[in-house]
């Protein structure tokens, strides 16, 4: 699947007066590159729940994987919505990025494969899957795989500082 260009709209509430809306290129770069992403997940009661996560951009969307065991599997089963960041710690240099979306389990082989194969080039051999009967399996474990489809992303410039809002249409997509 591949996206259509977003909306672009440049939040001037938040802007420098001289900034520039971040290019699209720019954003899908960022999370294609990104070496370590922070998911945000709400518990069944209600509380936020957020963790650091490696991930991979394929078919423009973000993958991750978890165990099924694991707090943000169980937060997903019942509630999809995520919220994911990932940027630099610098106040004045570089961009954070925020994409709000859904998270699905994954489960076709062929979609799963090409997911594996970019953990691996991304990440190296110690996140070596192998895909079987529309899951991953990796050692003595099997993670649960999620596609996180975007409603709208958001990139926070610094130095010139501008925020950018890039949406699919609306929230629904």
């Amino acid at each position: 699947m591949t996206l259509p260009d977003p909306s672009v709209r440049l939040d001037r509430r938040f802007s420098d007066p001289d900034a520039q809306p971040t290019p699209w290129p720019q954003v899908r770069e960022q999370l294609s590159a990104a070496p370590l992403y922070w998911l945000s997940t709400v518990r069944p009661d209600g509380r936020p729940h957020t963790t650091p996560l490696i991930g991979v951009w394929v078919a423009d969307a973000l993958h991750i994987c978890t165990g099924a065991e694991e707090q943000k599997a169980r937060n997903l089963a019942s509630n999809p919505a995520v919220t994911v960041t990932t940027g630099t710690a610098a106040l004045d240099a570089g961009t954070d990025v925020v994409v709000e979306g859904t998270a699905g389990l994954l489960a076709e082989d062929g979609a799963l494969r090409d997911v594996a194969a970019e953990y691996l080039r991304k990440y190296g051999p110690e996140w070596q899957f192998d895909v079987r009967d529309g899951a991953f399996h990796h050692e003595h474990s099997s993670p649960l795989v999620y596609r996180i489809d975007a409603a709208a992303v958001f990139a926070f410039a610094k130095g010139v500082s501008g925020q950018t809002r890039f949406e699919w249409g609306g929230f629904a997509r």
